[in-house]
């Protein structure tokens, strides 16, 4: 078979994917991405075939605002994901799905236009989890927005459709998702690139830092996160992505910079993550048994840090209460505190025994096939 993933140009949405794109690679089965034009040298480098579809979604806020000036929070999300983002992946994969010719079509939930062209081109999709469902709330006022990418049938989810595979474990389940007819749960699976282990002092527990790849004016969160976990008797190391460590300024000798890191192998041997709540992040310190102070910035990492700390998993800082005293009082609360660090075992037991990326991708296969 030929499979094709769908995603924005971003390394959160384009990573998540990878490890199932992997798997039905292994199995012997073609596999294609389409995505924003900006990312293909990336997509590429990770050995896949890409082609151009779809734009990011810094292109579409630019368009909303100029729609709607500056309108309410919800107005420019619907007219971004119900409307700006789908109308450009649908234009762009009507051109290229004939050409193509996959027999399934995989989207990361964002990428919803992706659902359409497959269903008008009368291919099998699904979606695959990269963060929390769309608030109902949100989704209602989204209906009438979306109507056009359903023809009036609309899934059971309009952004996740019918058919989904889920990354959530119980513990911090997400239960729109699990509330899909079709459900095909997934182990989180790390997912890196191939950079070294920055070498750090291991004579002391190891802290990880990240706010993620994506910026949401995040610089001055950071530096308060590192200046109050510097103060503990810690190694900091604090992971940049694509990030410029020069706008850090100086930092305390127990703090290490980097910009990438082998992240699965960083919580192997951390003792605790401190993050933006983003869900690659949320996910593998859950698989490492880790407890997670969580400041989130965007998107749907105030939801994830809710959901963390009422599952017991961690804590969560926002907003103005993101102080260096408030990071370090916390950080050094969840080092000694057994109760999360129960939970988040609880949760890397359950994640363990999930379905690996192969077996979904061959219950993928089997569906398409129809012989399930």
């Amino acid at each position: 078979m030929r499979i094709l993933f769908s995603c924005r140009p971003a390394h959160g949405h384009v990573f998540p994917l990878v490890p199932l794109a992997r798997a039905f690679q292994a199995a012997g089965h073609e596999v294609v991405f389409a995505t924003g034009a900006g990312f293909l040298d990336v997509v590429r480098g990770l050995g896949f075939e890409a082609h151009a579809a779809g734009i990011s979604v810094g292109e579409a806020e630019t368009e909303a605002r100029r729609r709607h000036g500056d309108a309410d929070v919800p107005t420019l999300l619907i007219t971004m994901f119900a409307d700006v983002l789908p109308r450009a992946t649908v234009t762009d994969l009507a051109a290229l799905l004939p050409r193509l010719e996959p027999d399934l079509v995989v989207y990361e939930q964002s990428d919803v236009g992706a659902a359409k062209a497959a269903r008008d081109a009368g291919i099998p999709f699904a979606s695959h989890v990269i963060g929390r469902s769309m608030p109902p709330e949100i989704q209602r006022l989204a209906a009438p927005e979306m109507a056009w990418l359903w023809d009036g049938a609309a899934p059971a989810d309009l952004m996740l459709g019918d058919v989904v595979v889920d990354l959530w474990p119980d513990v911090v389940r997400d239960p729109v998702v699990a509330a899909l007819p079709t459900v095909l749960r997934q182990r989180p699976t790390a997912f890196d690139l191939d950079v070294p282990l920055p070498a750090i002092d291991t004579a002391k527990p190891l802290v990880y830092l990240t706010l993620g790849t994506v910026s949401f004016g995040r610089t001055e969160v950071l530096r308060a996160a590192l200046d109050g976990l510097a103060r503990l008797p810690v190694t900091v190391l604090v992971a940049l992505g694509p990030g410029d460590p020069a706008a850090l300024g100086p930092v305390p000798g127990n703090v290490h910079v980097a910009g990438f890191v082998p992240q699965a192998e960083v919580l192997r041997r951390a003792e605790l993550v401190v993050h933006h709540g983003g869900t690659g992040t949320v996910l593998g310190a859950l698989a490492a048994g880790l407890p997670q102070l969580v400041l989130p910035q965007g998107a749907d990492q105030f939801v994830n840090g809710d959901v963390l700390a009422a599952a017991g998993a961690g804590t969560q800082l926002v907003g103005e209460a993101v102080t260096a005293d408030a990071v370090t009082a916390a950080a050094a609360h969840l080092l000694d505190d057994p109760s999360a660090r129960a939970v988040a075992a609880t949760a890397a037991a359950e994640i363990a025994g999930m379905p690996d990326p192969a077996a979904v991708a061959e219950r993928l296969t089997a569906l398409v096939r129809g012989t399930v």
